[in-house]
């Protein structure tokens, strides 16, 4: 006979504290003393307004943000913003996980977007026309995040993700612009599909996540390989060794913030100007200094999106 349930209760200060830091912003890191730029964020996303956001970043040293369209709506805002803004660089595209809801449709809502019905091929085939579109345009230096997500994607969604990678993947050269990879586990193919598509001169794996062995082949192939929070992450060993073993001259740092804030604010919000944790640890796996870092990170940041 099982007992009878409790009656709710009240919630304990405590967890209202933790509730309450987490929701925190983390306080500012100390500066970098040579300037970087975050190749990868999503401001829109982000509590405050941009100035706040690139005045705290610019503060500690991150002078530079890639501003990440996931959607056409976020793609057109970050087409805009990055016009409006010197020190902002716009990468537009659809998420690997937005290609099958166009063409699927999306009912419990999982994006921004809210329910919606699905469109089918010609659904997708029209944003993607909208994505080329911004592509062309002078501020907006990459195409992505594109790429293969099998975490959030079942097999019913893959073929429409794998067609929205593919033709990713030609805006990218047409425009000539840099490709910007989501690879989340799916790395043999989307590697497969880069070969078979034929990379453009500047690919990026943003927030990678392969090994040591996948950044020796991805560095044979000249693809940038741009770090994230998780670096940091105690159980993150096999990400160290990739950043040890990768070429100097292909690392990338980021935040992907809101999300994947560095230790120790892991579970906090995320915002560019958390960027020096990153650097740091990044510098730690390499064992060198982390002026020396920051500087090959600029180089490249730079070099990898044409700005």
């Amino acid at each position: 006979m099982s007992a009878s349930p409790a009656s709710p209760s009240p919630a304990s200060p405590s967890s209202r504290s933790d509730r309450s830091d987490r929701d925190t912003p983390p306080p500012l890191p100390e500066p970098l003393r040579v300037a970087v730029a975050d190749s990868h964020t999503h401001l829109d996303m982000q509590s405050g307004t941009v100035e706040e956001a690139l005045r705290k970043a610019a503060s500690v040293g991150v002078t530079t943000v890639v501003q990440v369209g996931c959607d056409v709506k976020g793609s057109r805002w970050a087409a805009e913003t990055a016009a409006a803004y010197e020190n902002i660089h716009a990468a537009v595209a659809l998420h690997p996980n937005e290609a099958p809801r166009i063409v699927h449709g999306d009912p419990d809502g999982w994006s921004r977007q809210g329910a919606r019905p699905g469109g089918g091929e010609a659904a997708l085939d029209e944003a993607l026309a909208e994505i080329e579109a911004l592509a062309a345009l002078d501020h907006v230096k990459a195409v992505g995040e594109t790429g293969l997500d099998y975490f959030r994607t079942g097999p019913e969604g893959m073929a429409a993700q794998e067609r929205s990678f593919r033709a990713h993947i030609e805006i990218a050269k047409r425009q000539g612009k840099a490709l910007v990879i989501h690879d989340r586990e799916a790395h043999a193919d989307v590697l497969r599909v880069l070969r078979e598509e034929g990379a453009p001169e500047r690919t990026v794996f943003h927030c990678y996540s392969g090994d040591a062995e996948m950044a020796r082949e991805c560095a044979a192939a000249g693809y940038f390989m741009s770090f994230a929070g998780t670096v940091t992450f105690k159980n993150a060993a096999a990400l160290r060794e990739a950043v040890a073993v990768a070429p100097a001259e292909l690392l990338l740092v980021e935040t992907d913030a809101p999300y994947l804030t560095p230790a120790p604010y892991r579970g906090r919000p995320n915002a560019p100007y958390l960027i020096p944790l990153t650097v740091r640890a990044m510098a730690a796996a390499r064992g060198i200094d982390e002026d020396t870092m920051a500087k090959a990170l600029a180089t490249n940041t730079a070099r990898a999106f044409g700005y």
